[in-house]
This record gives C-alpha cells, sequence and structure tokens, in this order.
C-alpha cells in the first residue's frame, strides 16, 4: 500500500539518541532483513526435497469480486444457444459440489463467455461457489476444479484472484504430496503419491496429466515459473528420464499406452486426444511449434473414421464416455490450429446434432430424454461403450459433460469468424 504522502513527519523536541540506541536499531533492523531475504529465497528456490510455499493472501486474493443476482432471465436466440441453456437447466437441478459438477462450470464458463449472462457467473460464484467444490480422492477430481475456476477467471477479465490463488492452492497440495512422480521410469501425474496407503491401484492417465495444463493456466495467471517448469517436465522430461511425449507419443497422431478399462487403469481413455488440450495449453505459454504440431496430427487422425475411434457419418466416439471432455480436447486443437483443423467444429456439430435427435430417431438407447433434456453420457446410439456410468442419463455426471460439450461448441460456433465460416444448417 503507498504512503500518504500528505501526512508528513511533524518536528518535535526528541531526547539524543545515544550510540548504543543506534546500535540496538541497528543490529534489529539488519536481523529483520536477513529473515525477509531468508523466507523470499526459500519461496523463490525451495532447497530439495521442500515443499512449495505459496504468497500470502492479499485483499485482491481474499474474495471474489462482488456479484449481483441477474436483473432477468437470459434467453439466448440462437439454436447452439438454446440447446446448451436447455442441458443447463437440468445441470444447475441436479449440481453438486464435486469433480462432476465441474465439469460443468466449465460448459457454463465458455456459456457466460458467449452471452455474458451474470445469472451464471451468480451460480457459480455466489450460489455454489466454486472454491467449494471438494478435491475428491484421484488428481484429476482437483484439475477439472482447478481448470474450471481458471477457465471462468480467463472469461471474466483475469480480474478474479481469489480463483487462481485457490487453483493454486490445490495444485500446491497435490505437489507437495508426492503425486507428481517419476517412480516408474517417466514424469508423470499420479491418482496418489506412490506411497499412499490405498486399497485401489495407484496410476497414471491422461486424466491426471490434466494438471499440466493447469499449470500452464497458473502460469499466465502469477508467471511463477515453477508452473511452466512443471508442464514442460510432464511432456519432456528432464534430460534422464522421460515425460509423456517420448513414452506415449509414436509420431502421426498415434499415442500408445498402457491397456485396460478406461476409468481403471488405461492410459489413453480417450486415444489421445487428451494430449491435444495439454499440447494446445503449451503452445500457447511457449510458442514452441512442436507442441501445435503434435495437436494438429493427433486431431486430424483421432477425427478420420479410418481410423475406427468416431463414427464415418456423426463422428461419435464409439467406444468412450466422457464426450465432454471429449467435444473440448478437440475444441482445444482447432483453437490454436484453425486453418489446420477446420474440419473439426463442423464434425463436432454432426456428433452434437446426432445426439439432440437421438441420432437422427434411430438410437436405441435413450440419448436425449425430452421431458427435460437430460442427455446420457455415452453417445454410442447402441450403447455399449467404456468409461464411467454410461448408461446414465440426466445424472450430474451425465449433464455436466454435456454442459461441457454444448457450452464449449456453442462459444466458438457463436464467435464471428466461425458463425462465418461455418454457419449451421437449417433444421
Amino acid at each position: 500500500m503507498k504512503k500518504n504522502s500528505k501526512n508528513k513527519s511533524k518536528i518535535h523536541k526528541t531526547k539524543k539518541s545515544s550510540p548504543r540506541t543506534f546500535f540496538t536499531v541497528g543490529i534489529i533492523v539488519l536481523a529483520a532483513a536477513l529473515l525477509y531475504l531468508t523466507n523470499a529465497q526459500q519461496w523463490l528456490f525451495p532447497p530439495k526435497g521442500e515443499t512449495w510455499r505459496t504468497s500470502p493472501p492479499t485483499t485482491e486474493t481474499a474474495q471474489l469480486s462482488s456479484i449481483a443476482p441477474p436483473a432477468k432471465q437470459y434467453e439466448p436466440k440462437e439454436k447452439w444457444l438454446q440447446r446448451a441453456y436447455a442441458i443447463d437447466k437440468l445441470y444447475h437441478e441436479v449440481y453438486t459440489a464435486g469433480w462432476e459438477g465441474a465439469n460443468g462450470a466449465i460448459g457454463d464458463a465458455y456459456l457466460f463467455a458467449a452471452t455474458h449472462d451474470s445469472s451464471l457467473l451468480y451460480f457459480h460464484t455466489v450460489e455454489h461457489d466454486m472454491r467449494q467444490i471438494i478435491n475428491g480422492t484421484w488428481v484429476d477430481d482437483r484439475a477439472w476444479a482447478c481448470l474450471a475456476e481458471m477457465y471462468w477467471w480467463n472469461f471474466t477479465g483475469r480480474k478474479n484472484n481469489a480463483l487462481v490463488a485457490d487453483a493454486e492452492q490445490r495444485y500446491l497440495e497435490a505437489r507437495n504430496q508426492g503425486r507428481l512422480s517419476n517412480h516408474e521410469g517417466f514424469w508423470s501425474w499420479y491418482n496418489y503419491p506412490p506411497h499412499a496407503q490405498v486399497n485401489e491401484p495407484i496410476i497414471t492417465n491422461s486424466n491426471m496429466n490434466q494438471m499440466a495444463s493447469v499449470a500452464c493456466w497458473l502460469y499466465e495467471a502469477t508467471s511463477d515459473k515453477r508452473f511452466l517448469n512443471d508442464a514442460l517436465l510432464v511432456w519432456n522430461g528432464d534430460g534422464r528420464l522421460p515425460g509423456i511425449e517420448q513414452t506415449l507419443y509414436r509420431g502421426n497422431g498415434i499415442w500408445k499406452g498402457k491397456p485396460g478399462r478406461a476409468a481403471f487403469g488405461k492410459q489413453l481413455p480417450w486415444n489421445g486426444t487428451e494430449y491435444c488440450s495439454i499440447g494446445a495449453s503449451l503452445y500457447r505459454v511457449t510458442h514452441d511449434p512442436k507442441y501445435k504440431a503434435i495437436v494438429v496430427a493427433t486431431a486430424e487422425r483421432i477425427m478420420n473414421p479410418a481410423n475406427g475411434w468416431v463414427d464415418p457419418h456423426d463422428y461419435f466416439q464409439i467406444h468412450m464416455d466422457g464426450n465432454g471432455a471429449f467435444v473440448h480436447f478437440l475444441m482445444d486443437a482447432y483453437e490454436i490450429a484453425p486453418d489446420e483443423l477446420k474440419d473439426i467444429p463442423l464434425k463436432v456439430e454432426k456428433m452434437l446434432e446426432h445426439v439432440w435427435t437421438n441420432h437422427h430417431g434411430k438410437a436405441t438407447v435413450t440419448l436425449h430424454r425430452l421431458s427435460d433434456d437430460g442427455i446420457r453420457n455415452g453417445w454410442n446410439p447402441n450403447g455399449g461403450e467404456d468409461g464411467y456410468g454410461v448408461d446414465e442419463v440426466g445424472t450430474v455426471h451425465a449433464q455436466s459433460q454435456a454442459v461441457r460439450a454444448f457450452g464449449v461448441f456453442a462459444y466458438f460456433f457463436n464467435k464471428d469468424h466461425f458463425a462465418e465460416k461455418f454457419p449451421s444448417p437449417k433444421n
């Protein structure tokens, strides 16, 4: 805080100070300065094996900007916004403050960016303060929460530093627990610390490594290079042990990792698409064309039906759930390479149209429940996908993924350059 220059010292008589007084004061000042510099050095350059320290909270970061209740309900006019809002209504009714709710909060952040609808901001900062989302057990639970906070920070003018402070605290807690580890011979984020006493497997997969995207956002928000170094460590390794690129990437958009069930050990649940977001984040903060090239190759390969991951007509995932994340990964790729990936928005639009129309009226399972706009978690019209709760319709898990998919797409569709280049077919 700046001192008030108008408050000049008053001239008054004082007793003459003795040399001993000056010496004592000098010792105190010197000790205080050394203590300050020592603490500052420990924060900036923590000794090996010690935990990171966060900067002390300030008035600016202590609370969210005050938000007033909306004066009236927002009524979208454009088709994709209307559909996103219809899905959002049920999501708000079934919302819970966990990783599922966090996925929907990401979708709402994109809807807010497209509409500036203050009711969305009010929902996630006052009615359901997103800082109250629980960290859960696996590290990806908090990754989704951190990403929700950082997207809202970004789309509200990058001024709500309370969201950054909360995301930073979540991140550093996980890091200080040792969840960023190389105990399997490469650097990656793990669901639990390597030596945790838990009654389930300790694993890594691309869900866990969304913490690398969180690190990129925190670097942008704080300019603290430790976060950038963490993200680079996950991708590139440290020179002695590799990161995920050398361990999992085979070139030409092909990723290979441990097999298994998608929610219980498979290293690449979305067949590599998930690294589009992490690569896009690294490209955004480093401008290194290497990341962009891998992102483009991955998105092109995954959305080419000849490779077996998506349907040849409607481009939905044949074998996997988590469709809100899947759509977001693809649109993150498109955002950094719109010229190279011009077909991605068109394919995503067909995918969402397929869901909204229940596979054009031919689905054998309910994809879109017309009574309340509940959306199924898996989007294969005949069911049978891998994942977690794939048959759920309208639950917070399924609905939050739908909000994320439709919200992210509606945001891009309603950006001027996108709407002009790729007008929606009338129906």
